[in-house]
């Protein structure tokens, strides 16, 4: 069974920097592409970035690139984003999320079908 626990987020001010993990277990992790998208109050769900351990490594929303780097330990069966240069437009719930197919990439939250609990990022001004 798929499990995806996050860790990590919390509150910061507007320039600082937060971490977010994601540790999954349950399936050959190396084989899934994993993404984190965002969801901000009365705002649909919506692409952060992506990584893919075997062909297009990572991509990024344009509203995070430069700012955000998402990666990942294979040993340790975890992705990780790293959120710097935090804006208040950044506050949302964070998720996790692995790709309904192995070896696939996408933006789209309907081609993810594990979830992780989510995580609230707040950044104030």
């Amino acid at each position: 069974q798929v499990h995806l626990v996050q860790s990590g987020g919390g509150s910061v001010q507007a320039g600082g920097s937060l971490r977010l993990s994601c540790a999954a277990s349950g399936y050959p992790f190396s084989s899934f592409a994993m993404a984190w998208f965002r969801q901000a109050p009365g705002m649909d769900r919506e692409f952060v970035a992506y990584i893919n351990w075997r062909t297009s490594p990572t991509s990024y929303a344009d509203s995070v690139k430069g700012r955000f780097t998402i990666s990942g330990d294979i040993a340790k069966n975890t992705v990780y984003l790293q959120m710097d240069s935090l804006k208040p437009e950044d506050t949302a719930v964070y998720y996790c999320a692995r790709h309904q197919y192995p070896n696939r990439i996408g933006r789209l939250v309907n081609e993810y079908n594990h979830w992780g609990q989510g995580t609230q990022v707040t950044i104030s001004s």
